[in-house]
C-alpha cells in the first residue's frame, strides 16, 4: 500500500497538471486537443491514485468523470475529430 506522504505528492502533482492545462487552455492562440486532453487525463488519473489512500466519494466521482470526458476528447481529438 502506499504510505500517505506519497499519495499527497502524488495529489499535489496531478492538481499541478490541471492548473498547467487550464493555463495552457487560457493562453494559447490556438487549442491542440490532443494536448490539452492528455493534460486532463494524466491530471485525473494522479488525483484518483491519491484518492485511492485518502478517499473522498465526491472527489472520486469527480476525478472519475473528468477522467473519462478526458479520455473521449482525447480519442476524438486522436482521430481526428478536432484540428491541432
Amino acid at each position: 500500500m502506499m504510505s500517505g506522504p506519497l499519495a499527497d505528492a502524488i495529489g499535489l502533482i496531478g492538481s499541478a497538471v490541471f492548473i498547467a492545462g487550464y493555463l495552457y487552455s487560457n493562453i494559447a492562440k490556438t487549442i491542440d486537443f490532443r494536448l490539452f486532453n492528455a493534460i486532463n487525463l494524466l491530471g485525473a488519473l494522479l488525483l484518483i491514485v491519491s484518492l485511492l489512500v485518502h478517499f473522498n466519494l465526491a472527489s472520486m466521482v469527480l476525478e472519475i468523470a473528468w477522467g473519462l470526458i478526458a479520455a473521449f476528447g482525447l480519442i476524438k481529438a486522436l482521430r481526428g475529430g478536432k484540428p491541432a
